[in-house]
């Protein structure tokens, strides 16, 4: 119930979702319970560890790999439009002022090599990788895309497995010493390491954060790519979606003249 009116329980879990889908944000059914009642929602703890359950939102302690693993069946990708194909994998990234290692997570779409989401944190666990796929979703549906990474605890995680399921992914797993066949997401880390890591030296996590945010921007926007034919990430995303949705708006728009004569026509 939310100001005296009741809700539907899927209009709760949408609440729920876009909550758990903002950056950083890591909360068990209580924090979620206590977030939802400062916006206003009637709603015992009960309700929502029973909500986030059945959806596969509980945040898990133990990573659970038990169940059968796609591995994948072609090393090379051929990916035929965005979001055909993902990468995703964690690299580590030495932060010089804290004498500490943090963990880069980052996702590329092989059609465009456009890195379409990265996190940088202490630690990545399976409720991150989770939550990556979240905020990917809520701009980008991840419903028939093929997903591919490695064997790493947090992506064999069974919550990590049961989300992208319930969500109509395909994830598949490269073979154990074999990264190569997770190419597209290696390059792209080795790209890093040699024009940021090894040129700066990073004195502090928010520095860090700070300079792969400017890079993930440059690398998208600025930066050509041999295997794109010399042109950016972004802008191989943009021509294809302005070719591909071109047809689609001169269709739509087309049938609104159509109605439209036919409703003057009904009208004389």
């Amino acid at each position: 119930m939310v100001n005296g009116k009741m809700v539907l329980n899927e209009d709760i879990v949408t609440t729920i979702k876009e909550l758990l889908g903002k950056e950083f944000v890591c909360y068990g059914y209580k924090k979620v319970t206590a977030s939802l009642r400062q916006s206003n929602f009637i709603i015992n703890d009960k309700k929502v560890y029973r909500l986030m359950n059945e959806r596969n939102l509980l945040l898990g302690k133990v990573i659970k790999t038990t169940g059968k693993r796609e591995f994948v069946k072609h090393r090379k990708i051929n990916a035929t439009c965005p979001m055909d194909y993902l990468c995703l994998d964690i690299k580590y990234i030495w932060i010089h002022g804290e004498k500490r290692w943090y963990y880069l997570l980052s996702v590329i779409d092989v059609f465009t090599r456009k890195i379409i989401a990265w996190v940088l944190q202490r630690s990545i666990k399976q409720i991150d990788v989770i939550n990556i796929f979240r905020r990917i979703n809520q701009q980008h549906p991840i419903k028939g895309v093929n997903i591919r990474n490695d064997n790493g605890s947090q992506f064999l995680a069974n919550s990590v497995k049961r989300y992208l399921s319930s969500e109509e992914a395909k994830q598949e797993f490269t073979h154990i010493a074999t990264p190569q066949e997770n190419s597209y997401i290696e390059a792209y880390h080795s790209i890093l390491q040699s024009e940021v890591v090894e040129r700066f030296e990073l004195n502090s996590y928010y520095e860090a954060k700070l300079i792969m945010s400017n890079y993930v921007e440059f690398y998208n926007t600025k930066r050509i790519h041999g295997s794109l034919n010399m042109k950016t990430p972004q802008s191989v995303w943009d021509t294809w979606h302005l070719q591909n949705m071109s047809p689609l708006l001169e269709n739509t728009r087309k049938n609104h003249i159509i109605n439209q004569k036919c409703q003057t026509f009904a009208i004389n």
